[in-house]
């Protein structure tokens, strides 16, 4: 441990204005990177959140995690960070090397080393750079995004900040040494430290007590011969992740062919969200290349897509529903047993009937992986997932694109070599949910708020309740048996979430549900989610575009899409 400087470090109080729009939505606070840059945008946030955990601690010295994405202002930021931290009365910060750590990485070494929360920096799946966004989000001391009370807290304090407080000769510190040092500071009894961590260390070891890496191992590089596959990052911060565990851990350096592993601040001019839009550079390859698996991850790794040979398309809903149906051959649950399952309410319907097969639990939660942690604190589910290509167990409580992979490759090491008859299989055992979302980004202007007022209407007045509504495509006719705008209660502290999102159930239990997303930047992104469910097997290998036609068409008609967006057709089709 350092001590590189003896003199004490003076608290600087700096008057500032308080900002009205610092709400954090599905999962933290996410606007342009020039916004955070700005008018001590970033500082403010901070110090709200270091105003209410010394509330919430009652003065107690809290020790923190700090890492990010790689994005730009990600540095910059931690730096700040210490800087406020010490003269708010931080314990110590753990500190990820040169900031750059994933966001399931963070929930890792949250939990292991029993810290009381943590700062990520991160806008998740949004593109980087000084020209796009930066994000920021709060994590708390079982490892996951702070609940909507202390985010709401947080906003409230935003609100009212008058002054921040730091220390400003605390300046350039090394984040690329790993080490521990400490900082006296004027008006404090206990020292402020900072300990430099290699965040990887801590995930791929537990990593490793979780999965068969020996069997893992075996299948890529076995006696049954190579087993080919391609990883690609999207130059986020999953490279190093990447690197070791596939590259070094797994030693399948011939086996797996990766790609842009460099973690860069704008993540090469790309979107570093891991669909068939965006990462279409993962899907041409596997289209045109000789390998049996692929997988992408986002720019923070804690979401992901898997693709068999030939770019089959594995939907992240039955991704969710076939690990749920496998859980038993990775040694984490031999060892911990399978509680419930849960899912976020626009995910299709599939991992209900895995469910109701194996006699569990299923919780249907609104969008945001912070609700599904009370859930696994209480042992009652084992996994869980969002449509949004977010799956992740109770092993920490965030989810966890790498986890996801190396859970598919236990599955393909004991099950069946083939991506797509393991899907196969899971639909002559369950049937199919075909599934698909429309996502109408950056919309300027008040039409996606009227159109949602107006279905919010239409839900109070339950006027399409049993109406029935034929459809141009296949001659189908559709009755309502549900619409409502959905809330959520959570089965063991009671909190009550209103307001998730429109749902319009019809009597064959198809299911269209609207909402706005709560993880943009910038304008408004009215999203549609189709689910409909099939047990017939000679439809199974058809197409879900041309399956949920008649269902999408309907959705847009009741919701006058088009009218209000002024859209033609959607962003992006998942």
């Amino acid at each position: 441990m350092s001590n590189p400087e003896q003199i004490k470090h003076a608290i600087e109080i700096r008057t500032t204005k308080p900002f009205t729009d610092q709400k954090p939505g599905t999962s933290g606070l996410r606007k342009p990177t020039k916004t955070f840059k700005a008018n001590q945008y970033f500082e403010n946030f901070i110090q709200a959140y270091f105003d209410d955990l010394t509330e919430t601690m009652n003065g107690k010295p809290p020790t923190l995690v700090v890492g990010g994405d790689g994005r730009h202002f990600v540095r910059e930021s931690a730096q700040i960070i210490i800087q406020m931290a010490a003269a708010n009365n931080v314990k110590k910060l753990l500190v990820a090397r040169d900031a750059k750590m994933s966001t399931p990485a963070v929930s890792c070494v949250i939990r292991k080393y029993g810290t009381d929360g943590g700062i990520v920096l991160t806008a998740s799946h949004n593109p980087g750079g000084i020209d796009n966004d930066f994000g920021v989000k709060f994590n708390i001391a079982n490892g996951g995004p702070a609940p909507e009370a202390v985010t709401n807290s947080v906003y409230d304090k935003s609100r009212q900040l008058t002054n921040i407080r730091l220390c400003p000769t605390l300046t350039n510190i090394d984040l690329l040494t790993r080490g521990k040092h400490t900082y006296e500071i004027e008006g404090r009894s206990i020292p402020f430290e900072i300990e430099i961590i290699d965040s990887v260390d801590d995930y791929v070891q537990f990593m490793k007590e979780i999965f068969d890496f020996d069997k893992i191992r075996n299948l890529l590089n076995g006696e049954k011969g190579k087993f080919p596959i391609m990883i690609n990052a999207l130059s986020g911060v999953m490279g190093p992740y990447v690197l070791r565990i596939f590259h070094q851990e797994l030693n399948a350096k011939n086996a797996v062919t990766v790609k842009n592993c460099e973690n860069l601040e704008d993540f090469g001019g790309h979107h570093p969200d891991p669909n068939l839009t965006y990462a279409h550079e993962l899907v041409e390859d596997m289209e045109h290349g000789d390998y049996e698996f692929g997988a992408a991850f986002d720019g923070d790794g804690d979401r992901n897509m898997i693709l068999g040979k030939g770019g089959f398309f594995v939907t992240p809903c039955d991704s969710l529903a076939v690990l749920a149906a496998n859980l038993n051959v990775i040694p984490y649950f031999q060892k911990h047993g399978i509680h419930g399952y849960a899912r976020s309410m626009p995910t299709s319907g599939a991992v209900d009937r895995v469910a109701a097969k194996n006699q569990k639990l299923l919780y249907e939660v609104p969008t945001g992986w912070k609700f599904f942690g009370n859930l696994m604190d209480s042992k009652l589910i084992s996994i869980c997932g969002e449509e949004s290509f977010g799956t992740g167990s109770d092993h920490i409580r965030e989810k966890d694109g790498m986890w996801a992979v190396l859970a598919w490759l236990s599955l393909l090491a004991n099950i069946d070599r083939s991506v797509e008859k393991i899907l196969h299989a899971h639909w002559n055992t369950y049937g199919r949910n075909f599934f698909t979302r429309y996502d109408y980004e950056e919309i300027d202007g008040p039409g996606p708020f009227s159109m949602l007022k107006r279905l919010e209407q239409m839900c109070m007045s339950n006027e399409l309740v049993n109406k029935s509504f034929n459809t141009p495509y296949g001659n189908k006719q559709y009755t309502i048996k549900i619409m409502d705008d959905f809330h959520y209660q959570d089965p063991v502290d009671g909190s009550y979430t209103e307001k998730q999102g429109i749902r319009i159930i019809f009597t064959d239990g198809s299911r269209l549900v609207f909402r706005l997303s709560g993880t943009g930047a910038r304008g408004a992104t009215v999203r549609l989610y189709v689910d409909s469910y099939e047990n017939n097997p000679s439809t199974y290998t058809k197409d879900a575009q041309e399956m949920l036609r008649p269902l999408v068409s309907l959705g847009l008609e009741i919701a006058q899409l088009k009218e209000f967006t002024g859209r033609d057709k959607p962003t992006v089709i998942t």
